[in-house]
Parts: C-alpha cells; sequence; structure tokens
C-alpha cells in the first residue's frame, strides 16, 4: 500500500554521482503517493556530469519521477547549482511539469516558499571554480566512504559518513550552516511566508527560527548521498523521511527491466545523453 502524501520534498539527489543512492530512492518513490512533488534541487549532477556514468537506477529515478507526472502527481523542478545549466529553460510547463528557480504554494492557508539555496552562498557566487573544486574532492570521499562502508558491512560493523563527520567537526562549515539557515528566516519573515523549504547544505531539518522581525518553520530536505532523507507533509503537518532499508523487502527492490515507462533501456539511455546532455553542458 502506498502513502499518499499531499506534499513531497526532495533535493541533492546528484543524479550521475558516483555517491548516488539512486537504487534507495527508486525503493522510496515507488511506496509514496504524493499530490505534489517538488525536486529542490541538485537532482541532475551536471558540474560532475559525465557520459560515462549514468547507471540504470539513475535513470529508473528519472523514469519514476516521470511516472508520477503522467498518473497526476503536479511535479515541480526548482533548479540548483549543480544543474544551473537548466536556469536558461526556465519557465518551463509541461503538462504536470514545471521547471522554475524557486516556488510559492499555498498549504492549507499558509505560504511555504521554496528555492535551493545556492543564491545565499558567497563561495558559489563568488569563486565558482573553488566551489567545483570542493564539489570535486567531496565526491573524492563520497567514493572512498563508499568502499570503505563495504568493508565495514562484510565485518558487521555499522556504516559511517566521513563527509558528515567532517562538515559537522569543522567550526567554520558549522557557522556556516548556522548564518545560511538564519538567512533564509529572515527573508521568508520579510516576505510574510510560514515556511521557508531549501535544499543545498545536505542537512535535514525542521524547526522554528526566531528573527527580530517574527518566527517562520525553517525546513531542509537533505540528500541522498549521506542522510537519504525527505520532506513529507500531510494533514498540516510536516516530518523528515530517513530511508531504512529494512522497510523495503525484495518486492520493493527496483524492477529495471519494467521501470523504463515501457521503453527500452538502450533506447531512453541513447535519447538522454545524446538528446538531452548536450544541452546541459
Amino acid at each position: 500500500m502506498k502513502k499518499n502524501l499531499d506534499v513531497l520534498v526532495l533535493s541533492d539527489v546528484h543524479l550521475g554521482t558516483y555517491g548516488c543512492h539512486a537504487e534507495e530512492l527508486v525503493n522510496y518513490l515507488k511506496s509514496v503517493n504524493p499530490k505534489v512533488l517538488v525536486l529542490n534541487g541538485d537532482i541532475i549532477d551536471v558540474w560532475q556530469f559525465k557520459k560515462s556514468y549514468f547507471p540504470r537506477p539513475h535513470l529508473a529515478v528519472i523514469s519514476q519521477i516521470l511516472k508520477m507526472a503522467s498518473k497526476g502527481s503536479k511535479v515541480y523542478y526548482l533548479t540548483g547549482n549543480h544543474d544551473e545549466m537548466l536556469r536558461k529553460f526556465v519557465p518551463l510547463h509541461f503538462g504536470n511539469f514545471v521547471m522554475d528557480n524557486k516556488l510559492v504554494l499555498d498549504l492549507d492557508g499558509k505560504k511555504a516558499w521554496f528555492f535551493h539555496g545556492d543564491v545565499f552562498d558567497n563561495s558559489i557566487s563568488g569563486a565558482k571554480w573553488l566551489a567545483k573544486l570542493g564539489g570535486f574532492g567531496y565526491d573524492i570521499l563520497v567514493v572512498f566512504n563508499l568502499f570503505t562502508n563495504k568493508i565495514l558491512k562484510k565485518l558487521g560493523r555499522p556504516k559511517i559518513s566521513l563527509s558528515k563527520k567532517v562538515k559537522d567537526s569543522v567550526k567554520r562549515a558549522v557557522k556556516h550552516v548556522n548564518d545560511f539557515e538564519n538567512l533564509a528566516a529572515e527573508l521568508a519573515v520579510e516576505k510574510s511566508y510560514d515556511y521557508v523549504v531549501m535544499g543545498h547544505i545536505h542537512k535535514p531539518q525542521i524547526r522554528t527560527i526566531e528573527t527580530p522581525k517574527g518566527n517562520v518553520l525553517y525546513l531542509n530536505s537533505g540528500d541522498w548521498i549521506e542522510n537519504l532523507t525527505a520532506l513529507e507533509y500531510v494533514d498540516k503537518k510536516w516530518s523528515i523521511y530517513q530511508y531504512n532499508e529494512n522497510d523495503f523487502d525484495e518486492l520493493m527492490k527496483p524492477d529495471h527491466s519494467s521501470e523504463m515507462l515501457d521503453m527500452n533501456h538502450n533506447l531512453l539511455l541513447k535519447t538522454f545523453l545524446e538528446d538531452v546532455t548536450p544541452s546541459l553542458i
């Protein structure tokens, strides 16, 4: 039985990178039925994109999202910094699919403001080459982390997140996150929004932030690299979903033979790589 959601928010999936947990995301997407799906930036990682690496599970994520739209879900794709090349196409409306840079929704009489959040990051707006270099180093750490966790799993030890430990232990990084969240809250209050919903910093969060001009509920959907989290809105309440592989039996594992909207995988891969990606890079 699928879980019905009023709103589902995903961000920082980073399709096309080695650290993306695409199979887990497909499992989750197959278990929910959202009225509205907000893809809040960095879904496809154009910065790190390589034609030689876009495996079947990554395409299965795209397929599942399209399937949701075809069955009536309203899908909003909001651009982030890693998929910023898509910004030249916005605003774009195609059936139940909408692409833009930001979004405001009325949720049960309250205003929710959605955007990725990279506009607050001075390291990106001021020195993009440095941000990309940092992203490359982050990817190397993630790949090393995947290798480490495979060994730990064989030894019966719990998984660890090296990148998360590094970020949480660096005072400058912690201060950056706090400044990021507070700035978002202040702007949301000035605009009279009740919720500000973001991604970008890979830190799932729901908390009320007090500002000199008022309060706002700040939400961050996390990511599908380290945390494997999403935001769910049901019956006027927000909650953070965190993936647990024990919640999914073998029947929920992605069936890639039928996952491509009844299209041959090689044909879809050829279309995506040859027709779509040249316009992004």
